[in-house]
């Protein structure tokens, strides 16, 4: 009988699972959207229990997609959202809903946390506080103190599925140390809490959760919820990891040199470095632990950068969001490359990579001979740029690090000047990735690695992963991008203080 390994991914849009034999060949995969709940502005929050239950359909509509023989299937691995935070009882179960990486209502406790102590934070998780898990646990300890007093742990959403899929209690609750970096309590390069942190703010330590690491297994699915996956029999679960961290995973970012654009509903740039580097002097990047021992990503992200494009045709073209052709006859060339281009400001619901939350998007230097084409063009741009502010700050930081390539996932692989766009800037190829499945395929190789298919992940990703096509900029653009990066840096800085000052 052949076997299997299921990898499933809880994203902000959806819940995506596949299937893979231990070739690394997919099988199936399925789909269930996600049902934002957003009743004001700032406030974004899902049900954990709908996660929890949109797993389980996206399980057992993957394995029947298949059709393969399901007493084949070895275990499973699920990997999610990062920087939002669930707090669960003793019982193991949700008692608040899931309080989104979207959700800006914990802002005032950046500032809180900065000020406290912005600097050693960064130095010992390696990320500044920001809409992440430290100022949203303070949210609930200050705002909401009766569901505070309840919580017996604080989890993420891909923690939370499988302690539901296991049964597991809130003593049992956990975190795999790539999240670490968003946590705002923790030793990142010790993977423990750091307890003058956890005092300096008092949250208490019993409310956090026990570190792992993601190919640990924290038990076996229940027979009730086997059955809801549509499973024979119970399969280890193992603690699996942030849905960036297993993007990273998926795109064979193992080695050092090696960047990642993940180019979804957030753009997120990172590099794999084989050391722990805060920082301290810029504040744009952070650093996360790899799924990969001893192997670090530095990395930062536009929120929402790739909701932009979305934005745009829907709102300002009026086209239809679920058109497939809704982007067509927008995407030009590099002959429209031109100093008189408008820039963008990306930054709609603020900019996280460094923390500016008063920032929002702007288009500046339009005339009137601009078309949609140039706007579209603007937005894609500012992404490359954005990455550009970004590769600086590594390699003002690590100024012996050789960036390689950049490899590629999500749906803006498909856009060939964007990807030119990006290695103009970069200077480096942007690679694809054949067959890309994605997170839930980082999640499969933890899932392997957990039962014992594999000694090592990397093993995993040199026999399954594949590159593709690679997409380089003519060095006579180098100049261009260089001088349009500059330019943008200026009009960040103006327009974050004007948004500064209306505040």
């Amino acid at each position: 009988m052949d076997s299997y390994l299921l990898g499933v991914d809880i994203g902000t849009q959806g819940v995506k699972c596949s299937l893979f034999d231990l070739c690394g060949v997919s099988h199936g995969s399925s789909f269930i959207p996600s049902n934002l709940i957003q009743p004001e502005p700032g406030i974004t929050e899902e049900d954990a229990a709908f996660q929890v239950e949109s797993v389980c359909l996206a399980i057992a509509d993957c394995i029947k997609e298949s059709s393969v023989d399901s007493l084949g299937i070895l275990g499973l691995a699920i990997d999610g959202q990062m920087a939002g935070i669930i707090g669960v009882g003793e019982d193991g179960r949700a008692i608040t809903p899931y309080d989104s990486w979207l959700d800006t209502r914990c802002a005032p406790y950046i500032k809180q946390m900065e000020k406290t102590a912005g600097r050693e934070i960064l130095q010992k998780t390696g990320n500044p506080p920001s809409f992440n898990h430290g100022p949203k646990k303070l949210w609930w300890q200050y705002e909401r103190p009766e569901i505070y007093k309840k919580i017996h742990k604080f989890v993420q959403p891909g923690g939370y599925a499988a302690m539901r899929l296991c049964g597991l209690s809130g003593d049992q609750a956990f975190i795999d140390n790539t999240y670490l970096h968003f946590s705002g309590f923790a030793d990142n390069q010790e993977s423990s809490w750091d307890e003058h942190l956890v005092s300096l703010f008092g949250i208490e330590g019993d409310k956090l959760p026990k570190i792992v690491r993601s190919t640990d297994i924290v038990g076996e699915m229940t027979s009730e919820m086997a059955r809801k996956c549509g499973l024979p029999n119970p399969i280890p679960v193992a603690a699996g990891c942030g849905d960036t961290a297993a993007s990273f995973l998926s795109c064979g970012a193992v080695k050092p040199g090696i960047c990642v654009d993940v180019a979804g509903t957030a753009s997120v740039f990172a590099a794999t470095t084989d050391r722990f580097c805060a920082d301290i002097e810029t504040r744009v990047l952070g650093c996360g632990a790899s799924v990969i021992e001893g192997l670090w990503h530095p990395y930062a992200y536009i929120k929402g950068g790739g909701m932009n494009l979305e934005w745009y045709v829907r709102e300002i073209l009026g086209r239809d969001p679920d058109d497939p052709d809704r982007f067509k006859g927008l995407s030009g060339d590099l002959s429209y490359i031109s100093d008189s281009n408008p820039l963008f400001i990306p930054h709609m619901a603020g900019r996280v990579s460094p923390s500016q939350p008063s920032l929002r998007g702007t288009f500046a230097g339009l005339e009137w001979k601009h078309d949609n084409i140039a706007l579209f063009m603007a937005i894609m741009e500012s992404v490359a740029l954005e990455y550009g502010i970004y590769r600086q700050s590594l390699l003002d930081m690590l100024p012996d690090l050789i960036l390689r390539e950049m490899r590629i996932t999500g749906g803006g692989d498909t856009d060939l000047v964007w990807k030119q766009m990006k290695a103009g800037v970069l200077q480096i190829p942007v690679t694809s990735i054949s067959k890309n499945q994605g997170a839930p395929l980082g999640s499969a190789i933890i899932a392997g690695c957990a039962v014992g298919v594999f000694d090592d992940p990397a093993v995993a990703v040199e026999a399954w992963i594949e590159t593709g096509n690679s997409v380089e900029c003519p060095e006579d653009f180098w100049d261009y991008f260089s001088s349009r990066t500059d330019d943008y840096k200026h009009l960040l800085k103006v327009m974050n203080s004007f948004y500064e000052g209306k505040g």
